[in-house]
C-alpha cells in the first residue's frame, strides 16, 4: 500500500482480529470477523492477483497467530478478494471503475456501503463455517451460527470501514 497511515490501520486491525479470536470467545454460535471489510475496502486499481495475494497473506497470518486451523481463514478470504470486483460492480455499479475512485461511504452512502459489506461478510461466513464443521455439526447449527455471526460482523465491520474512511477526510 502506498498510503502508511492506511497501512498502519490495516495493520492494527490484523491484530485486533486475532486478539479476538484468540481471547474474545463471545459463545459457540457467534464469530465476530472483520477480515472481509479489510478486503473490500483495498484500492479500486489493484487487481485480482494483488487482492486474492494480500487475502491470503492476512488470512494465513491470522490463522498462524490465533488458534484457529491454519488456512481455513486464508480460504475463506480467497473467495471474497475473488469476487471483490463483482460485488463492487453489483452493490455500485461500474461507475467506480470508470472513474478509478475508490469506495467511499460519504461518496456512496451507507445503504449500498452497507450491503456491500454483508455481501462480502455472508460469502466468508459461508464458507468458513461450512469448512470449519465439515459436516461434523447439524445444519441448524450452522444456519443459526451463520445468521448470528452475519449480523454481528456486519454490524462491526461497518464501523472498521467508518476508521479506515476516517483518514481520508
Amino acid at each position: 500500500m502506498k498510503n502508511p497511515e492506511l497501512a498502519l490501520k490495516y495493520a492494527i486491525f490484523v491484530t485486533a482480529q486475532v486478539l479476538i479470536w484468540n481471547f474474545c470467545d463471545f459463545s459457540q454460535y457467534v464469530m465476530l470477523c472483520f477480515l472481509p471489510a479489510l478486503i473490500m475496502y483495498l484500492p479500486i486499481n489493484h487487481g485480482y492477483i494483488y487482492s486474492m495475494v494480500f487475502a491470503f497473506a492476512i488470512g494465513f497470518a491470522v490463522d498462524f497467530l490465533s488458534s484457529g486451523m491454519l488456512g481455513l481463514t486464508a480460504a475463506a478470504l480467497l473467495p471474497v478478494a475473488f469476487m471483490r470486483v463483482a460485488i463492487i460492480n453489483m452493490v455500485f455499479g461500474s461507475e467506480l471503475f470508470s472513474r478509478e475512485e475508490n469506495l467511499s461511504l460519504r461518496k456512496q452512502g451507507a445503504p449500498k456501503m452497507l450491503t456491500c459489506i454483508v455481501l462480502s461478510t455472508a460469502l466468508f461466513l459461508a464458507v468458513y463455517i461450512w469448512a470449519d464443521g465439515a459436516g461434523t455439526r447439524p445444519f441448524l447449527f450452522n444456519l443459526l451460527k451463520f445468521f448470528l455471526s452475519l449480523g454481528l460482523s456486519s454490524l462491526v465491520s461497518y464501523f472498521v470501514i467508518r476508521i479506515l474512511e476516517s483518514e481520508n477526510r
